[in-house]
């Protein structure tokens, strides 16, 4: 089968995208509003986007559901902020993170919702997630619209590992930080980790 994304409703291109591009990584990411309203919600549109300097970037949509036609609160607060942090999350953490990409008022404090605990950063105002493994505070470099979407950059200013899931020479202890990755509408946990090439693959040479 072949699908024109221009003959597609939009929904049904972000399903065949969602569930081709995976598994992908969460963004965990941490904000704060003008009146001082801590936010927190999860975006699977993310990545590194510079090395040096370090860069990351997550894409967030328009509101749906009950808040169609609205701007997500992540979007307004770096627009006007300018700051923010991603916070990676480990399998084990699954049940909050849900918890918040939960539609709530502007006004709900989403760590107190996913009874989670907010730590201070070292370098900008948002708060981190005390829970999770890893926590990168990130400055705004710049938003980029792009069709119904922005794409938000940001550099690392500061990172912060605990040190049960940190190895020598800089390097992450992924088995025990168990990433929580995303699937179309389900999550997976990376495991089984394995280099290339390997014995142990093999592929059906008929197809």
């Amino acid at each position: 089968m072949k699908f024109r994304p221009s003959e597609l409703e939009n929904q049904h291109v972000y399903k065949l995208l969602s569930g081709s591009v995976v598994p992908r990584p969460i963004a965990w990411v941490s904000t704060i509003s003008d009146e001082g309203v801590l936010n927190l919600a999860p975006f699977s549109f993310f990545t590194v986007a510079s090395r040096n300097p370090p860069m990351l970037c997550i894409s967030v949509g328009p509101g749906v559901g009950e808040r169609e036609g609205t701007t997500k609160d992540t979007l307004v607060n770096i627009q006007s902020n300018e700051e923010f942090v991603i916070n990676i999350s480990s399998t084990p953490l699954g049940n909050e993170l849900q918890k918040t990409s939960e539609h709530l008022p502007r006004d709900v404090d989403e760590f107190a919702e996913a009874d989670l605990h907010a730590v201070a950063s070292d370098q900008i105002k948002p708060m981190r997630v005390r829970e999770a493994p890893i926590q990168m505070e990130c400055k705004l470099n710049q938003i980029i619209k792009l069709g119904t979407d922005h794409l938000i950059i940001g550099e690392m200013v500061m990172y912060h590992i605990r040190d049960d899931y940190y190895t020598e020479a800089y390097k992450v202890n992924l088995e025990k930080l168990r990433p929580l990755g995303r699937l179309a509408n389900v999550f997976s946990e990376s495991k089984d980790f394995f280099s290339l090439p390997s014995d142990a693959l093999k592929r059906d040479k008929r197809e």
